[in-house]
């Protein structure tokens, strides 16, 4: 091969790792964002990224693009390891055209996403995009659609992680919503479906683009993204983190990781974690970070739905998903957005064979108009279904309250917990001392001659006999009541117990979620 031939080829490919050039590039670090291929040297192990598809260019020739360059169509793909394991990634390059998406910026994608698919392996992608090349018209929509229709094929299969770190507007933001996982960067990425300024025209609403889509809003408030981070670095780190507790597909199961932590070692902490006054709240964090590998856990929509407490963490090595009440905020109560947060971890779970661990502590649905005309019935039914419709191993632990429906909701025997454990301070009732003394005994308590003693008296009794987890073991419902020390010891335990789980549910085309 002649020389002018290898000097052309390393020319070529300097102008396209160029991107944008110096200038869009420096200008891109000073707003506080990395350029594309910066953010996937971070992302994969070091000198481990192979791009594919840079030599691809669009060929549009309206309104001037005809003389438009654009060095790898705005968008670098490829494939990488990831603490030594395959992994495909799609970049979106803001110094070129805006990372502008149009048809063959769209058809990279959809190989990295094919290729991923075909290979067993997550796929990443980092968006970081001015939206829809208007230029490029119905073609660039046409891109989009074809990227939502392989999320949706590729659902449940591989996972499906998005970091926005930039803007995404418009259609954009439907791909990062198909995924499995999304990542924003505090105070530079920024999602929504229409701006402040069609807002502004259409509504007269005045609105900022940081408080409107800004990651800290769809962190807390719409619940679209579950992860927030305070740097470009900061947010690939967290990606690395959650891809070690995924599996590569749905063929496969988590890695394992040694475990440094005692098996067998007692939590004596635990004995007296549990407030003498039922009413009195606690933070079941501690708890968690108690019971799993090295208190390490990677919690999922931390700043949304507070009342429940999703995540990821080990037990003997292993990747177990966590959903737990929280006692702190409305006293643990399900909700609307509890119900939809957790439906939608579990179902996340189940996909990629993770199993699922539900620490309960539940005084019920949170009552009032607004969660009724809200919806609480269609979707606390999610939490139902996704509980019933899930098969990997359900190992469920009460330490507290659960009762009524609620106590259903957080995966009884009856919706397939394999295995339920209970502290002796476990209450699992229809529903509390109070409200059933008020019914059960109200004929009682309205003929006595001291009404406040009478009631005070059977509370007490109803109490000691129901609000206890000896009733539900004397049925069945329980499988055990363990001495909270020795809570560790005994999930790891059932967790290996329940590795060899197998089974199935009717063959079907799918089943109907109540959306």
């Amino acid at each position: 091969m002649s020389v002018n031939k290898l000097d052309d080829l390393k020319r070529r490919k300097e102008v396209i790792v160029a991107g944008g050039g110096e200038k869009r590039i420096a200008k891109q670090h000073e707003s506080g964002k990395l350029t594309a291929r910066e953010r996937l040297d971070l992302l994969f192990d070091e000198g481990t990224f192979v791009e594919l598809d840079a030599f691809v260019k669009h060929r549009c020739t309206n309104f001037g693009m005809e003389s438009v360059e654009a060095p790898a169509e705005g968008v670098v793909t490829g494939y990488g390891k990831v603490d030594g394991r395959l992994v495909y990634a799609y970049s979106q390059d803001f110094t070129v055209v805006g990372g502008s998406l149009g048809e063959m910026h769209a058809g990279k994608i959809c190989k990295a996403m094919d290729n991923a698919l075909k290979m067993g392996a997550p796929i990443v992608g980092i968006n970081d995009s001015g939206g829809a090349r208007i230029q490029e018209a119905v073609d660039a929509l046409s891109g989009y659609g074809k990227i939502f229709f392989k999320n949706t094929m590729a659902s449940g299969v591989i996972p499906q992680i998005t970091a926005i770190m930039g803007p995404c507007a418009g259609g954009a933001v439907y791909s990062p919503a198909l995924t499995d996982f999304v990542f924003m960067v505090d105070k530079t990425s920024q999602m929504f479906i229409t701006g402040p300024q069609v807002i502004k025209t259409v509504t007269g609403e005045e609105v900022t683009a940081e408080a409107l889509g800004g990651a800290m809003t769809h962190n807390s408030v719409s619940g679209v993204s579950q992860f927030i981070a305070k740097t470009d670095q900061a947010c690939i780190e967290d990606i690395r983190r959650l891809l070690g507790y995924l599996p590569s597909n749905n063929m496969e199961t988590a890695p394992e990781y040694a475990c440094e932590d005692d098996i067998n070692a007692l939590e004596e902490s635990l004995n007296s974690m549990m407030p003498e006054n039922p009413n009195k709240p606690y933070d079941m964090h501690d708890l968690i970070r108690a019971v799993v590998d090295g208190g390490d856990f990677m919690e999922y929509l931390p700043h949304y739905a507070k009342n429940i407490i999703t995540g990821f963490a080990r037990l003997n090595g292993k990747t177990i998903g966590i959903v737990a009440n929280q006692p702190k905020i409305l006293a643990g109560c399900l909700d609307v957005n509890a119900s939809d947060k957790s439906a939608r971890f579990i179902r996340t779970c189940d996909s990629f064979n993770i199993p699922l661990l539900n620490i309960v502590d539940v005084p019920g649905f949170l009552p009032g108009t607004q969660q009724e005309y809200g919806g609480i019935i269609r979707h606390g039914a999610k939490m139902l279904y996704a509980y019933s419709e899930a098969t990997v191993p359900k190992l469920t632990l009460i330490v507290r309250k659960a009762y009524g429906g609620a106590y259903l909701a957080m995966c009884s025997k009856d919706l397939g917990a394999d295995l339920v454990l209970a502290w002796p301070s476990a209450e699992i009732a229809v529903m509390g001392p109070q409200g059933a003394a008020n019914i059960v005994f109200r004929g009682e308590i309205q003929g006595a001659d001291d009404p406040v003693e009478t009631r005070a008296r059977l509370i007490q009794e109803y109490t000691d006999e129901f609000a206890t987890p000896y009733k539900a073991a004397e049925r069945g419902f329980v499988d055990d009541v363990i001495e909270p020390a020795a809570t560790r010891p005994r999930l790891i335990d059932a967790f290996d117990m329940l590795s060899s789980k197998r089974e199935t549910r009717p063959a079907k085309k799918h089943g109907n979620l109540p959306m």
